[in-house]
């Protein structure tokens, strides 16, 4: 494949782009229509993850006598077992985690842009922004359920718009490859 060109190489594998862009959007979709297992999934994966890692740790604190690394690894197991038999329990607490640095990040913005003021103009915008991450992190430690539906629907949405983008593009290269063309500027 050394002697073809970029467009070319994406050409050969317009279908590649296609798939993912398909796949995108089925996965959006189900985020909307069964937002539940969308999070139990996510929840499950990140489980088997951090079982995984936690193996690996041990595996390789121990060979290389890094005894910090194989506590850790313990303690990735512990979490990977913990997320694979109480998935729920796990997705509540990483929505709980997020509530939590929003509201602190939040504070530090809004502490920030105090600071600032005497230095800047228009420092305002900082202060809004720490204050709507004040106001979404009390969303998520007030209502963790509502919060949860949320952010799986926004990451729903980014699929589906990134789905849409992507067989945007792998019918365009198909097209001009079909063609025997170059990319135009044009859409």
């Amino acid at each position: 494949m050394a002697g073809y060109s970029f467009l070319e190489g994406f050409g050969r594998n317009w279908w590649g782009l296609l798939l993912r862009g398909i796949l995108a959007i089925l996965f959006g979709v189900m985020a909307f229509v069964m937002p539940g297992l969308t999070l139990l999934t996510l929840a499950l994966v990140y489980g088997a993850y951090a079982l995984l890692d936690g193996i690996v740790s041990i595996w390789f604190g121990a060979s290389s006598r890094a005894w910090g690394l194989v506590v850790f690894g313990l303690l990735g197991i512990g979490i990977g077992i913990y997320t694979l038999y109480i998935p729920w329990g796990t997705a509540i607490a990483l929505l709980y985690m997020i509530g939590a640095w929003a509201v602190l990040r939040g504070v530090f913005e809004v502490v920030t842009a105090i600071q600032l003021r005497k230095e800047i103009d228009n420092e305002w915008s900082l202060a809004l922004s720490g204050i709507m991450s004040i106001v979404l992190g009390f969303f998520f430690l007030a209502r963790p359920g509502a919060g949860a539906l949320a952010l799986i629907w926004l990451i729903g949405a980014l699929a589906i718009f990134c789905g849409v983008l992507l067989i945007r593009l792998a019918l365009r290269v198909h097209k001009l490859i079909e063609r025997g063309g170059k990319f135009a500027r044009a859409a």
